[in-house]
């Protein structure tokens, strides 16, 4: 008896501490991971998030940036989506330009000599915060990518300012040409209430607005008119609402481009190979850009380009249509690629994006690599191609995914 007794307890507490093994588990698993992001990973998400940007970009600014920050002792970690608090918070921050900018006002304001202010991206998520009695647990990034200094920087460097971590996640996955053209949005999240400080200063909050076209509307009058520069605060979201408002997982796949392209370069490999094996997709065309026609209107920077053909495309042309990003390419007056998938416009040497000029621009006499990559499913959605499609562009014909218009 005495021996039964010993092992009915025996078994009672091996089971309770199985349970116990169980449970701790369960609380693991459902806390988000936490990786310390080191220099070489920074330099890699930045050259990645350039390549997803679907446009021209130049990371050297915001690595130089980010190398002094690291300097200073600043520590950039990044979150997963995965067990992220549903009580979380968290917010976009995106600089949002203007093309064609009022000259006027950047005349005026350069004889004022109006002092601008030194941290305008903190200033505008604490607008927002103070407005929404909300503390923020992460920063989302908006875009892929800016001009010269990349969206993903800002929220890398902004997270790591406040001593919070930036979410592997995007609320775009690639650069876009307006505010409305975002994850959220497509699932019925808005973007309000939204903040917006421009480099003087000045302080606007949208409460409320009919919806996301016209906060494009609002934000990109109030770029135009301070010099085609602002800050804005994007789609506030809780850990709920992330389930649904973001492309988990898109920062993490900056750092694998990146990393991918530095590798093949390093074991002296093609870039673009080794690129296109990670991300799928495309080869669309190798040439030489012949033309590239840009102008600025209405707070976007519009660019058509022509590219004569290098290699096994010699005596083939190719046209992109640019709205600041890539959105529809041709080969020889054949569609060719369709937004909302990608069309990254690389460096054939380095794997890289071009650098270009202005928003979208490409340099001519230069040799470029235009790749096409599917887009992930929520831009490929009913909403999403309403949103990003070639229709919403002005063209009389249809979204045709890149797979179907490749098939042979």
């Amino acid at each position: 008896m005495p021996n039964s007794r010993y092992r009915k307890a025996s078994m009672f507490i091996s089971l309770m501490l199985f349970a116990l093994s169980i449970s701790a588990n369960a609380i693991a698993m459902q806390k988000p991971q936490i990786q310390e992001l080191s220099e070489q990973d920074l330099v890699d998400i930045l050259v990645g998030s350039c390549i997803q940007s679907t446009r021209n970009c130049d990371p050297r600014q915001s690595i130089d940036t980010i190398q002094q920050a690291l300097a200073e002792g600043k520590t950039f970690k990044m979150i997963s989506t995965d067990g992220f608090p549903d009580e979380g918070m968290v917010v976009a921050v995106q600089g949002l330009g203007g093309g064609g900018a009022w000259k006027h006002v950047i005349e005026r304001t350069e004889k004022q000599n109006l002092a601008r202010i030194t941290e305008p991206k903190k200033q505008v998520v604490n607008l927002l915060s103070q407005h929404m009695g909300k503390d923020f647990t992460a920063i989302v990034r908006s875009e892929a990518a800016g001009a010269t200094a990349t969206a993903t920087a800002t929220a890398l460097l902004l997270a790591a300012d406040m001593g919070i971590p930036t979410l592997d996640a995007s609320i775009t996955g690639r650069a876009v040409p307006e505010v409305q053209q975002s994850i959220p949005w497509i699932n019925g999240i808005a973007s309000i209430p939204t903040a917006i400080i421009t480099p003087w200063g000045d302080e606007i909050v949208i409460k409320h607005a009919v919806d996301e076209y016209r906060v494009e509307d609002i934000g990109r009058a109030i770029a135009v008119a301070s010099a085609g520069e602002v800050y804005i605060t994007m789609a506030p979201m809780s850990g709920t609402q992330i389930k649904k408002g973001v492309i988990a997982g898109n920062l993490s796949e900056a750092l694998l481009f990146g990393k991918t392209v530095r590798e093949a370069r390093e074991a002296s490999q093609d870039p673009i190979a080794a690129l296109l094996e990670v991300a799928g997709g495309f080869k669309l065309f190798q040439g030489i850009v012949t033309r590239s026609d840009e102008r600025g209107e209405r707070g976007f920077n519009w660019v058509d380009v022509e590219i004569e053909g290098v290699g096994k495309f010699k005596g083939h042309q190719y046209r992109v249509y640019v709205k600041n990003e890539n959105i529809v390419g041709w080969l020889d007056g054949k569609v060719n690629a369709i937004s909302p998938d990608y069309i990254y416009n690389l460096n054939p040497t380095t794997g890289e994006s071009i650098i270009g000029l202005g928003y979208g621009g490409y340099t001519v006499d230069e040799e470029v690599v235009i790749l096409g990559v599917p887009a992930p499913k929520q831009w490929r959605s009913d909403k999403g191609v309403e949103l990003m499609g070639p229709r919403h562009f002005g063209f009389d014909f249809d979204y045709v995914p890149i797979e179907k218009l490749h098939m042979k």
